[in-house]
Protein backbone atom coordinates (compact mmCIF):
# COMPACT_ATOMS: atom_id res chain seq x y z
CA UNK A 1 0.00 0.00 0.00
CA UNK A 2 1.23 3.27 -1.09
CA UNK A 3 1.46 6.44 1.37
CA UNK A 4 -0.19 9.14 0.69
CA UNK A 5 2.42 11.90 -0.47
CA UNK A 6 2.95 14.66 1.85
CA UNK A 7 3.03 18.48 1.00
CA UNK A 8 4.60 21.89 2.63
CA UNK A 9 2.49 24.54 3.62
CA UNK A 10 3.11 28.26 5.18
CA UNK A 11 -0.05 30.30 5.14
CA UNK A 12 1.38 33.83 5.90
CA UNK A 13 5.28 33.84 4.99
CA UNK A 14 5.83 37.40 6.15
CA UNK A 15 4.46 36.14 9.67
CA UNK A 16 7.64 34.07 9.35
CA UNK A 17 10.03 37.15 10.07
CA UNK A 18 10.36 39.65 12.09
CA UNK A 19 10.37 43.31 12.32
CA UNK A 20 13.98 43.92 10.27
CA UNK A 21 15.94 46.11 12.27
CA UNK A 22 17.93 49.00 10.67
CA UNK A 23 21.23 47.97 8.78
CA UNK A 24 20.18 44.16 9.06
CA UNK A 25 19.32 41.12 7.04
CA UNK A 26 17.27 38.46 8.31
CA UNK A 27 16.86 34.83 6.67
CA UNK A 28 14.16 31.75 8.04
CA UNK A 29 14.35 28.16 6.76
CA UNK A 30 10.94 28.11 5.10
CA UNK A 31 11.03 24.25 3.72
CA UNK A 32 13.92 22.10 3.29
CA UNK A 33 14.32 18.64 1.42
CA UNK A 34 16.44 16.88 -0.80
CA UNK A 35 15.48 18.61 -3.86
CA UNK A 36 14.39 22.25 -2.72
CA UNK A 37 15.91 24.70 -0.10
CA UNK A 38 13.66 27.77 0.70
CA UNK A 39 14.77 30.77 2.61
CA UNK A 40 13.06 33.60 3.10
CA UNK A 41 14.88 37.41 3.25
CA UNK A 42 14.41 40.28 4.69
CA UNK A 43 16.39 43.23 4.35
CA UNK A 44 16.62 46.53 5.72
CA UNK A 45 16.94 49.57 3.17
CA UNK A 46 20.44 50.02 2.02
CA UNK A 47 21.64 46.46 3.05
CA UNK A 48 22.73 44.29 0.46
CA UNK A 49 24.28 41.06 -0.11
CA UNK A 50 27.53 41.45 -1.91
CA UNK A 51 28.69 39.65 -5.22
CA UNK A 52 28.41 35.69 -4.77
CA UNK A 53 27.72 32.40 -6.47
CA UNK A 54 25.38 29.49 -5.49
CA UNK A 55 26.32 25.49 -5.83
CA UNK A 56 23.20 25.44 -7.28
CA UNK A 57 19.94 26.96 -9.59
CA UNK A 58 18.05 29.38 -7.73
CA UNK A 59 14.80 31.42 -7.50
CA UNK A 60 14.27 34.72 -6.43
CA UNK A 61 11.02 36.18 -6.04
CA UNK A 62 10.43 39.33 -4.28
CA UNK A 63 7.35 40.18 -2.24
CA UNK A 64 7.93 43.45 -1.50
CA UNK A 65 10.00 46.58 -2.11
CA UNK A 66 12.58 47.61 -4.29
CA UNK A 67 15.92 46.27 -4.98
CA UNK A 68 19.09 46.70 -7.48
CA UNK A 69 20.28 43.25 -8.76
CA UNK A 70 22.85 42.14 -10.40
CA UNK A 71 23.39 38.84 -12.47
CA UNK A 72 26.25 37.92 -13.95
CA UNK A 73 27.09 41.51 -16.05
CA UNK A 74 23.56 42.89 -15.84
CA UNK A 75 22.04 45.21 -13.82
CA UNK A 76 18.13 44.81 -13.25
CA UNK A 77 15.49 46.60 -10.90
CA UNK A 78 13.21 44.63 -8.98
CA UNK A 79 10.10 45.23 -6.85
CA UNK A 80 7.31 42.89 -5.73
CA UNK A 81 6.51 40.80 -8.05
CA UNK A 82 9.64 39.98 -9.93
CA UNK A 83 11.14 36.68 -10.45
CA UNK A 84 13.87 35.39 -11.47
CA UNK A 85 15.42 32.11 -12.26
CA UNK A 86 19.45 31.80 -12.40
CA UNK A 87 21.63 28.35 -12.88
CA UNK A 88 24.32 27.34 -10.99
CA UNK A 89 27.77 29.85 -10.46
CA UNK A 90 25.64 32.80 -11.69
CA UNK A 91 27.50 35.72 -10.15
CA UNK A 92 24.84 38.04 -8.74
CA UNK A 93 24.01 40.41 -5.83
CA UNK A 94 20.93 42.26 -3.99
CA UNK A 95 21.02 45.73 -3.00
CA UNK A 96 17.82 46.92 -0.79
CA UNK A 97 17.02 50.27 -2.08
CA UNK A 98 14.07 49.82 0.34
CA UNK A 99 12.94 47.64 2.84
CA UNK A 100 12.71 43.84 0.67
CA UNK A 101 11.32 40.64 1.49
CA UNK A 102 12.56 37.73 -0.78
CA UNK A 103 11.83 34.24 -1.01
CA UNK A 104 14.91 32.17 -1.99
CA UNK A 105 15.07 28.55 -3.63
CA UNK A 106 17.86 26.60 -4.59
CA UNK A 107 16.79 23.74 -6.28
CA UNK A 108 19.29 20.30 -5.08
CA UNK A 109 20.65 18.65 -8.36
CA UNK A 110 20.71 15.12 -6.83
Amino acid sequence: MMSEPTYGLVENLSALLPEIPAESIVSRKVYNDDLLKVTLFGFAAGEDLTEHTAAFPATLHFLSGEATLTLGKDTVEAQSGTWVQMPAHLPHSVFAKTAVTMLLTLTVNK
